[in-house]
């Protein structure tokens, strides 16, 4: 049975929390939300003044060598690599299935079970939106998800708060299960840390950080199903209360039957498959599932409404200004070459061509069903997943010190969305500028976010190695950053520290913009803090990574992004006002079931 081991005190380990060097370990944090959040700058300027302000800390406070600090960052920009190829191939995928004329033919799929806006908030928002998240991860749904229901009519601004919303579920095993795999295994738990020894240490029941991982995804899962059973309605209430002509949350209340089957038809595949596969697939299969068996129940007739008693948004002339910007909605959303447009008398005009016309929406979906059989081969058919770990770029003991890492060039997921984009070429008939076309929106996508994330991972492997030199040169006897930062929080809020893990995690993704990077900043933090209270750290740390869905709402660069995609660019305010209503709500609910599962149902755990 695995067994709860508390941290010893600071006295034990010989060393003390003092103001110089919690200052010195909040200075990169403090640069963060202060250039993101107070002066509004981009994080491919944020983050490496971030790193700048990590590496005087780590030399000034931990005289860490320029060497070491060198070798952590070049690691960091590894790790920041894999990630980067995750993205860009799931980016890749959707790009082509735009330009193919896919979407167009997904949406109408969806669109024409049923005209009613909250029908469709359901189906497009909170189960496509979540197989979206689940495959692609990196704020793609609201991008995705808003265009396509401004399209069918909806306002820009109840499009973005409503698909910023609906798949918060997801977004902790997004881009098939990025922030855990790679956030949390292969950064902040990797092979060769204290954690990490730690963690497959006798008497854990942990034989590998993998499989520690693998259950820090199971109780997020379970944390996510429980907060979740709200967000459909959520979405849904907003949107009427907001947006309708009532500004009431009455009709949101006639869906409830619809929003709990839903819900079942989702976190059913979602727990099970988070419990017996990992946390590569719990989002993508949940909402594949769950976006069939929905769609064929309404199309049998259940759970919808009458056309005669369909809802929807008043009349256009009816819309205040700040509803709607440079898109008029149901008229076209257009601009970038493939963009699907709306004619005036309603008619559609492929955005691919006229191929897309004649594609069935067997074919339309067969690009990501093919995604879902290759990783499930290549996970679990030894023979196969020991052929493709063989092919790595690696770099052991970078620069002489014990820093190394490796890039799984072959296993890696978005090596294999970029074979299938390359495949679906075939497959949905695809011309030389169609695919230079996806190509070109895909890398202009993906090139803001190189900068940002090998400065990002760089600057939390230095603060998470900043007491190396205690190893290699006995240069200091004092605890790295994260250690000083997460002593210094339970020294605050002693045993109720769970209660605060989510919103922990809620703030590293409003700042950063990404759950992943939440779970980098902040993963080892809630880990010693849990170890220090007592709690069980895999419960603390799946908090930290349901913290880090819930932070995405309210992320500025997943709201500027969002907005702008549907030409409302200049209305953050509006939107993150409404959003904190759901970021209170899950982050409150978040910490209360954090409390009851590690102090309560499972206080014995690791």
């Amino acid at each position: 049975m695995a067994v709860r081991r508390v941290r010893a005190s600071t006295e034990e380990l010989g060393w003390m929390v003092d103001a110089g060097l919690v200052a010195l370990s909040l200075a990169p944090l403090l640069v963060i939300a202060l250039l993101m959040v107070v002066f509004i700058q981009p994080a491919t300027r944020t983050m490496p003044i971030a790193w700048l302000a990590a590496v005087g800390a780590a030399f000034v406070g931990w005289e860490m060598s320029p060497t070491l600090i060198a070798a952590a960052s070049i690691r960091g920009a590894m790790t920041a690599t894999r990630i980067l190829i995750i993205v860009f191939g799931a980016i890749l995928l959707l790009y082509t299935l735009k330009q193919s004329g896919a979407f167009e033919v997904i949406n109408a799929g969806f669109s024409s079970l049923s005209g009613d806006r909250r029908v469709q908030s359901i189906l497009l928002v909170f189960l496509m939106g979540s197989f979206i998240e689940g495959a692609a991860g990196f704020g793609t749904p609201a991008a995705i998800v808003g265009p396509l229901l401004v399209g069918l009519g909806w306002p820009p601004m109840a499009a973005v708060v409503v698909a910023l919303t609906g798949n918060i579920l997801a977004i902790t095993f997004g881009a098939v299960g990025t922030p855990l795999i790679i956030g949390l295994r292969d950064v902040v738990f990797a092979q060769g840390t204290d954690a990490a020894a730690e963690i497959t240490a006798s008497g854990t029941g942990f034989e590998t950080v993998g499989a520690y991982v693998a259950q820090v995804g199971v109780w997020a899962g379970a944390i996510h199903a429980i907060a979740g059973i709200a967000i459909p309605f959520i979405g849904i209430a907003l949107m009427t209360r907001f947006f309708g002509e009532e500004q009431s949350i009455k009709p949101a209340i006639e869906m409830i039957p619809l929003c709990l089957y839903a819900w079942a038809a989702f976190v059913i595949p979602y727990l099970a498959t988070a419990y017996f596969l990992g946390p590569t697939f719990p989002a993508l299969l949940g909402a594949l599932i769950g976006l069939f068996v929905v769609a064929a129940t309404v199309r049998a007739g259940y759970f919808a409404p009458d056309s005669d008693d369909e809802w929807d948004f008043g009349p256009r002339d009816t819309w205040p200004d700040h509803w709607v910007g440079s898109i008029e909605p149901g008229a076209g959303v257009s601009g970038e070459s493939g963009d699907k447009t709306v004619a005036a008398d309603g008619g559609t005009t492929s955005f691919a061509d006229m191929h897309a016309q004649d594609m069935s929406l067997g074919v339309a979906w067969l690009p990501y069903i093919l995604v879902a059989i290759a990783l499930v081969v290549t996970r679990i058919v030894d023979p196969v997943t020991e052929a493709l770990l063989a092919v790595q770029l690696s770099w052991t003991n970078i620069l002489g010190t014990p820093f190394s890492e490796s890039i799984e060039l072959l296993y890696l997921p978005g090596t294999l969305f970029i074979a299938i984009a390359v495949v679906t070429y075939a497959l949905h008939g695809m011309n030389g500028q169609k695919i230079k076309d996806s190509w070109s929106e895909a890398i202009r996508n993906i090139a803001p976010a190189v900068v940002a994330l090998w400065f990002a991972v760089a600057t939390v492997m230095v603060m998470q190695r900043s007491n190396a030199s205690i190893v290699l040169e006995s240069a200091s006897a004092n605890a790295g950053m994260l250690q000083v930062l997460s002593q210094l929080t339970v020294d605050v809020t002693g045993g109720a520290f769970p209660f605060f893990s989510g919103f922990i995690g809620a703030f590293g993704a409003f700042i950063a913009g990404s759950n992943t990077v939440s779970d980098i900043l902040f993963g080892l933090f809630q880990y010693e803090a849990a170890q220090s209270v007592g709690a069980p750290t895999q419960i603390v740390v799946g908090a930290q990574a349901v913290g880090g869905a819930i932070g995405n709402l309210i992320a500025i660069h997943n709201v500027v992004a969002a907005l702008t995609v549907v030409g409302l660019i200049g209305e953050e305010g509006r939107v993150i006002r409404i959003e904190l209503i759901p970021v209170l709500y899950y982050g409150v609910v978040t910490g209360l079931l954090t409390l009851l599962f590690a102090y309560v149902i499972a206080p014995a755990a690791f």
